[in-house]
């Protein structure tokens, strides 16, 4: 209903790629906690760095189902890359390319389109979390230069060595009792701009993740992202496309945990036959090919929705929600089915397992989206 020749190809390619250049890399950057500059840089070769941006600005002019489809297959094989490249597309490209003003976009979209520099989305903060308006991060306006000072936390792609900067979300004022929200362009080596990678992650270990530091940091003027007071649109459009973006991760999460669950069960012997021949197990996995192809329908609709210009932010809450339970949901099975060898770090449902349980927390907690969801029906 959705897929095209060109979505097919696309897959293709990101499948053959992952395979061959992400897997036999995957279990040692996770065990190091290293994050790939040669991997990332690889990934924007193949033009994964600026999937939906149009070419005059360097990138590919895919609709947003391609991206996805990209993004499902990388996590398909290791979610610290489809995160590295989820966060650049979502967080980092979008909103400079769909708020940002020509002299922006010319100015930083084609070199982040190449995949040989990275952005990053300053939202998240330590006591700003699912409550985005509690955001302290501050912008003043002080001879034509916004003063930032604050900080974030959770940042993907933050603080890598190719980061060339993030967009921030801070408070630039008040509107009676409310605050006037705005983003503003940092950019990486701003005198008082720090940033920081964190380590110890359950998660996505060879993904970058970052605290932001902003010490009386001063930036043009220009380098305001959109109008003054747009912050607030800005990051829900943006949370918006990118809940798309962890579905797709849970999607191809879910299905590479799946593959190898079954895979395990035509081999794992038991009581004189394959485990796969058990009912007990049969059903199981039964079971998860039908939660992952209704995933992967909820989260194509609202692609089909959103490059079909409709509104699809109820369907994007939806197939968040979905995407990241049923992933949980498999990868739990799929340790479940591989008894106590799912356990062991040489198997990949245990790295699964692991950069599954993010997806109900990022970009929206699944209380939240049920929430947003509860919104959108009229409760």
């Amino acid at each position: 209903m959705y897929l095209t020749e060109e979505h097919t190809l696309i897959r293709t390619t990101v499948r053959d790629f992952a395979q061959s250049e992400i897997k036999p890399l995957a279990k040692e950057l996770d065990e190091k906690e290293e994050f790939s500059i040669e991997l990332t840089k690889k990934m924007g070769k193949i033009g994964l760095m600026g999937m939906t941006v149009s070419e005059e600005y360097g990138g590919q002019g895919a609709d947003y189902l391609s991206y996805i489809i990209a993004v499902e297959e990388l996590a398909r094989v290791d979610g610290s890359q489809a995160a590295t490249v989820a966060a650049h597309n979502s967080l980092g490209v979008g909103p400079i390319y769909y708020f940002g003003n020509e002299e922006q976009k010319k100015k930083y979209l084609p070199k982040l389109c190449t995949g040989t520099a990275l952005w990053a989305f300053g939202l998240t903060e330590s006591e700003a979390g699912s409550d985005s308006q509690a955001t302290k991060t501050t912008a003043e306006l002080k001879d034509s230069n916004w003063v930032v000072n604050g900080s974030k936390i959770f940042i993907t792609n933050g603080s890598s060595e190719i980061t060339a900067g993030a967009t921030v979300k801070a408070v630039t004022g008040k509107k009676g009792d409310k605050k006037e929200y705005s983003t503003i362009i940092v950019e990486s080596g701003t005198p008082g701009f720090r940033a920081k990678t964190m380590h110890g992650k359950m998660m996505w270990r060879a993904s970058n993740t970052s605290e932001l530091y902003f010490d009386n940091c001063a930036v043009p003027e220009k380098n305001l992202l959109g109008s003054r007071g747009d912050g607030a649109k800005i990051m829900l459009n943006t949370l918006d496309s990118g809940r798309l973006a962890i579905g797709a991760m849970g999607l191809g999460l879910a299905q590479g945990a799946f593959e190898a669950a079954l895979k395990y069960s035509k081999e794992r012997k038991q009581f004189g036959q394959m485990i796969s021949r058990f009912q007990v197990i049969a059903f199981k996995l039964a079971d998860m090919a039908t939660k992952i192809e209704a995933a992967r329908n909820l989260l194509y609709k609202a692609c089909w929705l959103r490059d079909n210009t409709l509104p699809f932010g109820k369907e994007a809450a939806m197939a968040k929600l979905y995407c990241s339970e049923v992933a949980k949901e498999v990868a739990d099975e799929a340790v479940q089915i591989h008894g106590g060898y799912g356990l062991m770090k040489d198997f990949d449902v245990e790295r699964f397992y692991r950069d599954q349980r993010l997806l109900q927390i990022g970009e929206g907690t699944s209380e939240i989206q049920r929430l947003v969801i509860a919104r959108h029906i009229g409760c």
